[in-house]
């Protein structure tokens, strides 16, 4: 599965996907600042599950209607990166094919999955 982390996912989030097989982009290496829009339109012209912490994307996906390959909204604050990196490594390895044109919401102990389209 190929994903494209937000910049403000943290580095180790990236790090754990990658070291379990994940393809993944890192927009604070190849893309810090890119308009919330543009990020999103690269990710899904790159086939990739987009991964953010930042809920703005509910509104381009829902209400602008932006075209994705799915999205993945981390919302674990509070939790220690390390933290973090381990519950979004097995939520997405454990729903992998899930997760693929969905809009899912990751909060501790909870992994919400709906379905775009």
């Amino acid at each position: 599965m190929k994903l494209y982390a937000d910049e403000g996912i943290d580095r180790q989030i990236v790090e754990g996907l990658r070291r379990a097989g994940f393809d993944v982009a890192y927009a604070a290496e190849s893309d810090p600042s890119l308009a919330d829009d543009s990020i999103l339109a690269k990710a899904t012209a790159e086939g990739r599950l987009f991964l953010t912490s930042d809920k703005d994307f509910g509104e381009l996906v829902y209400r602008l209607k932006k075209a994705n390959e799915g999205v993945v909204l981390v919302r674990l604050a509070g939790l220690s990166a390390d933290v973090k990196a381990r519950l979004v490594v097995e939520a997405i390895s454990s729903h992998s094919r899930e997760l693929p044109g969905a809009f899912s919401v990751l909060s501790p102990g909870l992994l919400r999955i709906r379905t775009l389209g």
